[in-house]
Protein backbone atom coordinates (compact mmCIF):
# COMPACT_ATOMS: atom_id res chain seq x y z
CA UNK A 1 0.00 0.00 0.00
CA UNK A 2 1.12 3.37 -1.16
CA UNK A 3 1.96 5.69 1.62
CA UNK A 4 1.34 9.44 1.50
CA UNK A 5 3.83 12.10 0.38
CA UNK A 6 5.49 13.86 3.38
CA UNK A 7 4.87 17.32 2.73
CA UNK A 8 8.20 19.44 3.16
CA UNK A 9 9.15 21.43 5.85
CA UNK A 10 9.84 24.92 4.76
CA UNK A 11 13.23 26.20 4.91
CA UNK A 12 14.19 28.37 7.92
CA UNK A 13 14.10 32.18 7.00
CA UNK A 14 17.48 33.30 7.78
CA UNK A 15 17.54 36.38 8.24
CA UNK A 16 13.67 38.60 9.48
CA UNK A 17 11.90 40.50 7.17
CA UNK A 18 12.33 44.31 6.81
CA UNK A 19 9.50 45.69 8.46
CA UNK A 20 9.63 48.86 6.18
CA UNK A 21 9.52 46.19 2.86
CA UNK A 22 8.04 43.16 3.30
CA UNK A 23 7.43 41.81 0.23
CA UNK A 24 11.11 42.73 -0.41
CA UNK A 25 10.91 45.25 -3.55
CA UNK A 26 14.16 46.64 -3.17
CA UNK A 27 15.21 43.03 -4.27
CA UNK A 28 13.46 43.74 -7.76
CA UNK A 29 15.58 47.24 -8.23
CA UNK A 30 18.30 47.14 -10.48
CA UNK A 31 21.84 48.28 -9.21
CA UNK A 32 21.51 51.69 -10.34
CA UNK A 33 18.18 51.90 -8.98
CA UNK A 34 19.44 50.88 -5.49
CA UNK A 35 22.13 52.93 -6.07
CA UNK A 36 20.23 56.23 -6.68
CA UNK A 37 17.56 55.42 -3.37
CA UNK A 38 20.86 54.70 -1.30
CA UNK A 39 22.60 58.26 -2.14
CA UNK A 40 19.22 59.85 -1.59
CA UNK A 41 18.86 58.23 1.53
CA UNK A 42 22.32 59.39 2.65
CA UNK A 43 20.86 63.06 1.28
CA UNK A 44 17.82 62.82 3.79
CA UNK A 45 19.88 61.56 6.85
CA UNK A 46 22.83 63.56 6.73
CA UNK A 47 21.09 67.11 5.71
CA UNK A 48 17.23 66.92 5.92
CA UNK A 49 16.28 65.40 8.81
CA UNK A 50 18.63 67.61 11.41
CA UNK A 51 16.87 70.68 10.20
CA UNK A 52 13.52 70.07 9.09
CA UNK A 53 11.86 69.97 12.38
CA UNK A 54 12.80 73.59 13.21
CA UNK A 55 12.18 74.39 9.33
CA UNK A 56 8.58 73.16 9.66
CA UNK A 57 8.13 75.24 12.92
CA UNK A 58 9.46 78.59 11.87
CA UNK A 59 7.60 77.78 8.45
CA UNK A 60 10.99 78.00 6.21
CA UNK A 61 11.84 76.33 3.15
CA UNK A 62 15.57 75.29 3.66
CA UNK A 63 16.60 76.72 0.39
CA UNK A 64 20.52 76.24 1.89
CA UNK A 65 19.87 72.52 0.28
CA UNK A 66 18.96 73.41 -2.97
CA UNK A 67 22.52 73.45 -4.03
CA UNK A 68 23.01 69.70 -2.51
CA UNK A 69 19.90 68.32 -4.18
CA UNK A 70 21.32 69.84 -7.65
CA UNK A 71 24.61 68.55 -7.24
CA UNK A 72 22.96 65.23 -6.82
CA UNK A 73 21.74 64.95 -10.13
CA UNK A 74 17.81 65.19 -8.30
CA UNK A 75 16.40 68.19 -10.46
CA UNK A 76 15.24 67.01 -13.90
CA UNK A 77 16.27 63.58 -13.04
CA UNK A 78 14.34 62.04 -15.63
CA UNK A 79 15.37 64.51 -18.76
CA UNK A 80 18.11 63.12 -21.01
CA UNK A 81 20.58 65.97 -22.09
CA UNK A 82 20.71 69.37 -21.19
CA UNK A 83 23.11 68.54 -18.18
CA UNK A 84 20.59 66.30 -16.81
CA UNK A 85 20.72 62.66 -15.04
CA UNK A 86 18.93 60.80 -17.54
CA UNK A 87 17.49 58.23 -14.73
CA UNK A 88 14.46 55.93 -15.80
CA UNK A 89 10.82 56.64 -13.86
CA UNK A 90 11.66 54.19 -11.20
CA UNK A 91 14.73 56.46 -10.09
CA UNK A 92 12.75 59.10 -10.30
CA UNK A 93 10.22 56.93 -8.31
CA UNK A 94 12.74 56.59 -5.63
CA UNK A 95 13.58 59.49 -5.43
CA UNK A 96 10.88 61.29 -4.64
CA UNK A 97 10.08 58.48 -1.28
CA UNK A 98 13.55 59.19 0.06
CA UNK A 99 12.60 62.88 0.24
CA UNK A 100 9.36 62.82 1.23
CA UNK A 101 10.57 60.26 3.93
CA UNK A 102 11.99 63.53 4.82
CA UNK A 103 9.16 65.87 4.51
CA UNK A 104 6.61 66.64 1.79
CA UNK A 105 7.97 69.70 1.38
CA UNK A 106 11.38 68.85 -0.05
CA UNK A 107 9.59 66.53 -2.51
CA UNK A 108 7.20 68.79 -3.34
CA UNK A 109 10.37 71.39 -4.19
CA UNK A 110 11.91 68.68 -6.61
CA UNK A 111 8.69 67.59 -8.21
CA UNK A 112 7.45 71.20 -9.06
CA UNK A 113 10.69 71.88 -10.31
CA UNK A 114 11.46 68.79 -12.65
CA UNK A 115 7.74 67.51 -13.40
CA UNK A 116 6.06 70.73 -13.39
CA UNK A 117 8.81 73.01 -14.57
CA UNK A 118 11.26 71.40 -16.80
CA UNK A 119 9.37 68.63 -18.24
CA UNK A 120 7.27 70.88 -20.46
CA UNK A 121 10.00 72.24 -21.43
CA UNK A 122 11.42 69.45 -22.56
CA UNK A 123 8.52 68.20 -24.07
CA UNK A 124 6.95 71.28 -25.42
CA UNK A 125 9.79 74.14 -25.57
CA UNK A 126 11.77 75.02 -28.79
CA UNK A 127 15.18 74.36 -28.56
CA UNK A 128 16.58 77.88 -27.80
CA UNK A 129 14.30 77.61 -24.78
CA UNK A 130 15.35 74.15 -23.99
CA UNK A 131 19.09 75.19 -23.72
CA UNK A 132 18.22 78.51 -22.04
CA UNK A 133 16.72 77.13 -19.19
CA UNK A 134 17.05 73.55 -18.60
CA UNK A 135 20.62 73.17 -17.90
CA UNK A 136 20.42 76.11 -15.40
CA UNK A 137 17.34 75.04 -14.07
CA UNK A 138 19.11 70.84 -13.13
CA UNK A 139 21.96 73.42 -11.54
CA UNK A 140 19.50 74.76 -9.31
CA UNK A 141 20.75 78.31 -10.81
CA UNK A 142 16.94 78.75 -12.04
CA UNK A 143 13.80 78.07 -9.93
CA UNK A 144 10.54 77.42 -12.00
CA UNK A 145 6.76 76.89 -10.66
CA UNK A 146 3.65 75.76 -12.35
CA UNK A 147 0.73 78.61 -12.64
CA UNK A 148 -2.35 76.65 -13.62
CA UNK A 149 -4.68 76.28 -10.21
CA UNK A 150 -6.67 79.66 -9.83
CA UNK A 151 -8.60 81.21 -6.75
CA UNK A 152 -12.19 80.05 -8.14
CA UNK A 153 -11.09 76.37 -8.39
CA UNK A 154 -8.69 74.08 -9.11
CA UNK A 155 -10.35 70.74 -10.11
CA UNK A 156 -11.96 72.29 -13.63
CA UNK A 157 -8.29 74.01 -15.04
CA UNK A 158 -10.61 74.54 -18.39
CA UNK A 159 -12.64 77.08 -16.88
CA UNK A 160 -9.31 78.86 -16.53
CA UNK A 161 -9.65 83.00 -16.16
CA UNK A 162 -6.08 84.43 -17.01
CA UNK A 163 -6.14 85.32 -20.30
CA UNK A 164 -3.54 86.21 -22.83
CA UNK A 165 -4.20 88.40 -25.84
CA UNK A 166 -1.69 89.47 -28.96
CA UNK A 167 -0.92 92.62 -28.79
CA UNK A 168 1.61 92.99 -32.23
CA UNK A 169 4.46 90.23 -31.34
CA UNK A 170 3.96 90.28 -27.77
CA UNK A 171 1.35 88.69 -25.81
CA UNK A 172 -0.65 90.27 -22.92
CA UNK A 173 -1.41 88.09 -19.74
CA UNK A 174 -3.79 89.05 -17.30
CA UNK A 175 -5.18 87.24 -14.26
CA UNK A 176 -4.19 85.42 -10.47
CA UNK A 177 -2.72 81.70 -9.86
CA UNK A 178 -3.50 80.27 -6.43
CA UNK A 179 -1.78 77.78 -4.20
CA UNK A 180 1.89 77.83 -6.58
CA UNK A 181 4.50 75.75 -4.57
CA UNK A 182 7.74 77.96 -5.07
CA UNK A 183 5.69 80.45 -6.70
CA UNK A 184 7.84 83.34 -3.98
CA UNK A 185 11.15 82.39 -4.65
CA UNK A 186 11.06 81.16 -8.35
CA UNK A 187 13.13 82.25 -10.89
CA UNK A 188 10.69 81.84 -13.96
CA UNK A 189 7.03 80.71 -13.79
CA UNK A 190 5.51 78.04 -16.25
CA UNK A 191 1.87 80.10 -16.65
CA UNK A 192 -1.24 78.50 -18.35
CA UNK A 193 -3.31 81.21 -19.71
CA UNK A 194 -6.52 81.02 -21.85
CA UNK A 195 -6.11 82.35 -25.52
CA UNK A 196 -8.29 82.79 -28.12
CA UNK A 197 -6.91 79.93 -29.93
CA UNK A 198 -7.17 77.63 -26.71
CA UNK A 199 -5.20 77.06 -23.55
CA UNK A 200 -1.27 78.09 -23.87
CA UNK A 201 1.71 77.58 -21.91
CA UNK A 202 4.05 81.11 -20.77
CA UNK A 203 7.69 81.41 -19.72
CA UNK A 204 6.99 84.14 -17.75
CA UNK A 205 10.52 85.72 -15.70
CA UNK A 206 10.57 86.80 -12.24
CA UNK A 207 10.89 91.29 -12.47
CA UNK A 208 8.11 91.02 -15.52
CA UNK A 209 6.69 94.28 -14.83
CA UNK A 210 2.89 93.23 -13.87
CA UNK A 211 4.40 90.26 -12.45
CA UNK A 212 3.93 89.54 -8.67
CA UNK A 213 4.18 86.28 -6.23
CA UNK A 214 3.58 86.89 -2.38
CA UNK A 215 4.02 84.03 -0.39
CA UNK A 216 1.06 82.39 1.43
CA UNK A 217 1.17 82.54 5.20
CA UNK A 218 -0.53 81.02 8.39
CA UNK A 219 -0.02 77.58 6.88
CA UNK A 220 -0.64 74.41 9.25
CA UNK A 221 0.47 71.99 5.91
CA UNK A 222 3.94 71.80 4.15
CA UNK A 223 4.84 74.59 6.31
CA UNK A 224 8.58 73.97 4.91
CA UNK A 225 7.57 74.52 1.56
CA UNK A 226 7.18 77.84 -0.20
CA UNK A 227 3.59 78.84 -1.59
CA UNK A 228 2.30 81.61 -3.11
CA UNK A 229 -0.26 83.55 -5.37
CA UNK A 230 0.99 84.57 -8.74
CA UNK A 231 -0.93 87.92 -10.12
CA UNK A 232 -0.65 88.97 -13.83
CA UNK A 233 -1.03 92.56 -14.50
CA UNK A 234 -0.91 93.18 -18.05
CA UNK A 235 2.31 90.93 -18.34
CA UNK A 236 4.03 91.42 -21.56
CA UNK A 237 5.36 88.38 -23.06
CA UNK A 238 7.21 87.92 -26.30
CA UNK A 239 6.60 85.81 -28.87
CA UNK A 240 9.74 83.54 -27.58
CA UNK A 241 8.29 83.08 -24.42
CA UNK A 242 5.66 80.73 -25.41
CA UNK A 243 6.01 76.87 -25.98
CA UNK A 244 5.20 76.50 -28.88
CA UNK A 245 4.57 72.58 -29.08
CA UNK A 246 1.43 72.65 -27.29
CA UNK A 247 -2.19 73.67 -27.36
CA UNK A 248 -5.13 73.15 -25.27
CA UNK A 249 -5.33 71.20 -21.86
CA UNK A 250 -2.77 68.59 -23.05
CA UNK A 251 -0.45 70.40 -21.96
CA UNK A 252 -1.11 71.01 -17.80
CA UNK A 253 -2.44 67.43 -17.75
CA UNK A 254 0.13 65.95 -18.91
CA UNK A 255 2.86 68.07 -16.60
CA UNK A 256 0.22 66.46 -13.64
CA UNK A 257 0.89 63.25 -14.73
CA UNK A 258 4.34 63.40 -14.25
CA UNK A 259 4.27 64.88 -10.85
CA UNK A 260 1.23 62.89 -9.79
CA UNK A 261 3.24 59.61 -10.58
CA UNK A 262 6.07 61.09 -8.43
CA UNK A 263 3.77 61.65 -5.44
CA UNK A 264 2.67 57.75 -5.85
CA UNK A 265 6.05 57.44 -4.53
CA UNK A 266 6.83 60.20 -2.33
CA UNK A 267 3.95 59.83 0.16
CA UNK A 268 5.43 55.74 0.42
CA UNK A 269 7.97 57.34 2.07
CA UNK A 270 6.11 59.93 4.41
CA UNK A 271 4.42 56.37 5.75
CA UNK A 272 7.62 54.56 6.42
CA UNK A 273 8.98 57.51 8.47
CA UNK A 274 5.62 57.11 10.68
CA UNK A 275 5.77 53.44 10.93
CA UNK A 276 9.58 53.41 12.05
CA UNK A 277 9.01 55.61 14.68
CA UNK A 278 6.19 54.10 15.80
CA UNK A 279 8.01 50.64 15.58
CA UNK A 280 10.51 51.61 18.08
CA UNK A 281 8.29 53.83 19.93
CA UNK A 282 6.20 50.87 21.16
CA UNK A 283 8.69 48.37 21.55
CA UNK A 284 10.62 50.98 24.18
CA UNK A 285 7.47 52.64 25.62
CA UNK A 286 6.13 50.31 28.62
CA UNK A 287 3.02 50.10 29.68
CA UNK A 288 1.25 47.94 32.79
CA UNK A 289 4.46 46.15 33.30
CA UNK A 290 5.26 45.37 29.66
CA UNK A 291 5.88 46.79 26.45
CA UNK A 292 3.58 48.35 24.45
CA UNK A 293 4.42 45.95 21.17
CA UNK A 294 3.42 43.17 22.99
CA UNK A 295 -0.42 44.34 23.16
CA UNK A 296 -2.47 42.26 20.60
CA UNK A 297 -3.95 45.78 19.65
CA UNK A 298 -1.17 47.46 18.72
CA UNK A 299 0.00 44.30 16.76
CA UNK A 300 -3.11 44.70 14.41
CA UNK A 301 -2.73 48.11 14.02
CA UNK A 302 0.69 47.89 13.40
CA UNK A 303 0.04 44.86 11.03
CA UNK A 304 -2.62 46.72 9.40
CA UNK A 305 0.20 49.98 8.09
CA UNK A 306 2.80 47.31 6.80
CA UNK A 307 0.19 45.86 4.81
CA UNK A 308 -1.46 49.51 3.13
CA UNK A 309 2.76 50.51 2.89
CA UNK A 310 2.95 47.13 1.00
CA UNK A 311 0.31 47.33 -1.49
CA UNK A 312 0.92 51.21 -1.99
CA UNK A 313 4.75 50.01 -2.51
CA UNK A 314 3.96 47.02 -5.59
CA UNK A 315 1.54 49.65 -6.75
CA UNK A 316 4.11 51.82 -6.75
CA UNK A 317 6.96 49.82 -8.23
CA UNK A 318 4.51 48.40 -11.64
CA UNK A 319 3.46 51.88 -12.25
CA UNK A 320 7.53 52.74 -12.49
CA UNK A 321 7.63 49.85 -14.67
CA UNK A 322 4.78 50.38 -16.67
CA UNK A 323 6.27 53.91 -17.56
CA UNK A 324 9.35 52.85 -18.23
CA UNK A 325 7.98 50.79 -20.79
CA UNK A 326 5.76 53.11 -22.03
CA UNK A 327 2.56 51.45 -21.49
CA UNK A 328 1.48 53.89 -18.56
CA UNK A 329 -1.95 55.59 -18.79
CA UNK A 330 -3.12 58.74 -17.28
CA UNK A 331 -6.03 56.11 -15.38
CA UNK A 332 -3.21 54.55 -13.39
CA UNK A 333 -1.33 57.18 -11.90
CA UNK A 334 -4.49 58.10 -10.52
CA UNK A 335 -5.66 55.07 -9.17
CA UNK A 336 -1.57 54.94 -7.77
CA UNK A 337 -1.99 58.57 -6.28
CA UNK A 338 -5.31 57.99 -5.27
CA UNK A 339 -5.04 54.78 -2.92
CA UNK A 340 -1.15 55.85 -1.84
CA UNK A 341 -1.81 59.03 -0.58
CA UNK A 342 -5.08 57.78 1.12
CA UNK A 343 -2.55 54.89 2.65
CA UNK A 344 0.08 57.50 3.64
CA UNK A 345 -2.90 60.10 5.30
CA UNK A 346 -3.92 57.04 7.52
CA UNK A 347 -0.70 55.68 8.39
CA UNK A 348 0.31 58.95 9.59
CA UNK A 349 -3.15 59.72 11.30
CA UNK A 350 -2.58 56.28 12.78
CA UNK A 351 0.54 56.74 13.94
CA UNK A 352 -0.01 59.97 15.63
CA UNK A 353 -2.99 58.36 18.01
CA UNK A 354 -0.75 55.41 18.99
CA UNK A 355 1.75 57.74 20.47
CA UNK A 356 -0.52 59.06 22.39
CA UNK A 357 -0.10 62.92 24.16
CA UNK A 358 3.78 62.66 22.54
CA UNK A 359 2.00 62.72 18.94
CA UNK A 360 1.19 66.04 19.05
CA UNK A 361 4.56 67.06 19.88
CA UNK A 362 7.11 67.92 17.13
CA UNK A 363 9.69 65.73 18.42
CA UNK A 364 7.70 63.14 16.55
CA UNK A 365 7.31 63.41 12.90
CA UNK A 366 3.95 61.48 12.41
CA UNK A 367 2.45 64.72 13.08
CA UNK A 368 4.20 66.95 10.59
CA UNK A 369 3.61 64.18 8.25
CA UNK A 370 0.06 64.07 9.22
CA UNK A 371 -0.48 67.98 8.14
CA UNK A 372 2.02 67.74 5.04
CA UNK A 373 -0.37 64.80 3.58
CA UNK A 374 -3.80 66.91 3.96
CA UNK A 375 -1.93 68.79 1.18
CA UNK A 376 -0.67 65.80 -0.91
CA UNK A 377 -3.99 64.31 -0.53
CA UNK A 378 -5.97 67.41 -2.40
CA UNK A 379 -3.00 68.81 -4.29
CA UNK A 380 -2.34 67.60 -8.27
CA UNK A 381 -5.75 65.91 -8.31
CA UNK A 382 -8.21 65.84 -5.25
CA UNK A 383 -9.19 62.25 -4.06
CA UNK A 384 -12.40 62.72 -5.40
CA UNK A 385 -11.40 63.60 -8.74
CA UNK A 386 -9.17 60.66 -9.28
CA UNK A 387 -12.21 58.30 -8.15
CA UNK A 388 -14.30 60.06 -10.96
CA UNK A 389 -11.09 59.15 -13.31
CA UNK A 390 -11.12 56.30 -12.36
CA UNK A 391 -15.36 55.73 -12.33
CA UNK A 392 -15.16 56.64 -16.15
CA UNK A 393 -12.53 54.19 -16.98
CA UNK A 394 -14.82 51.30 -15.63
CA UNK A 395 -18.36 52.78 -16.83
CA UNK A 396 -17.51 54.86 -19.77
CA UNK A 397 -19.21 58.01 -18.93
CA UNK A 398 -17.54 61.01 -18.00
CA UNK A 399 -19.22 62.07 -14.28
CA UNK A 400 -17.36 65.35 -13.57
Amino acid sequence: MATAAKTPKPAARSTPLDPLDLYGVRAALTEEERLVQDSVARLVDEAVLPVIQRCFEEHRFPRELIPRLASQGLLGSSITGYDCAGLNAVCYGLICQELERGDSGIRSFVSVQSSLCMYPIFAYGSEEQKQRYLPRMARGEVIGCFGLTEPHGGSDPANMKTHARRRGTDWVVNGAKMWITNGAIADLGVVWAMTPDGIRGFLIEKGAPGFSAPEIQHKFSLRASVTAALYFDNVVVPESQVLPGVLGLKGPLSCLTQARFGIAWGVIGAAQACLRQLLDYTAGRELFGRPLAANQSIQVRLADMARRITTAQLLALQLGRMKDSGTMTPAQVSLAKWNNCRMALDVARDCRDMLGGAGISAEFAPIRHMLNLESVITYEGTETIHQLTIGRELTGINAF
